[in-house]
């Protein structure tokens, strides 16, 4: 039996975000920082409500054990393209709860938003999220340099792109 759920964001579920981008794992292979604090999390879920974009959550034992956001980018020109991220806790990663994320931000982005083109970035070290990128049909189309700090030095991130249809 499959023990999580998907479902969107609300604003009680700071505390586990919170919880959540706490850890090494996470803030390590995202642009968040460290220490997260209860307020800061608490106005930033806000943000993200009231902020068009798709947050979705997914929950475990009771508990939200990740996270992933959609988002359609500003531009006009660029308004077929959608950006997203996602993360999950270091004690329920390869367990399967990325993959659900994924599959239901690119079912949003497929058939109820009608975005044509997705785009992530990702630390080339990052392993398991790559594989997980290239089995939703994701492919490497550029290295950006020394494009964010990351324990201490300028690291490259690469991006990485899908357009609709792509899966694998």
């Amino acid at each position: 039996m499959n023990p999580f759920r998907i479902r969107h964001l609300e604003p009680d579920d700071a505390a586990d975000l919170r919880e959540l981008a706490a850890d090494p794992s996470v803030y390590g292979n995202t642009l968040q920082l460290p220490y997260p604090s209860a307020g800061a999390m608490a106005a930033r879920v806000a943000r993200q409500l009231g902020a068009g974009r798709h947050q979705l959550v997914c929950e475990a034992d009771g508990k939200v054990v990740g996270s992933a956001a959609l988002w359609r980018f500003d531009e006009a020109r660029l308004a077929h393209i959608g950006g997203l991220g996602i993360n999950v806790h270091r004690d329920w990663q390869r367990r399967g709860a990325g993959r659900l994320l994924m599959a239901a931000l690119l079912d949003l982005a497929d058939n109820w938003i009608g975005l044509r083109r997705m785009e992530l970035t990702v630390y080339p070290d990052n392993a398991a999220a790559l594989a997980l990128y290239r089995r939703f049909g994701f492919v490497e189309e550029a290295r950006l340099r020394a494009h964010s700090l990351r324990d201490g030095a300028y690291r490259d991130v690469l991006l990485m792109g899908r357009l609709r249809g792509d899966r694998a």
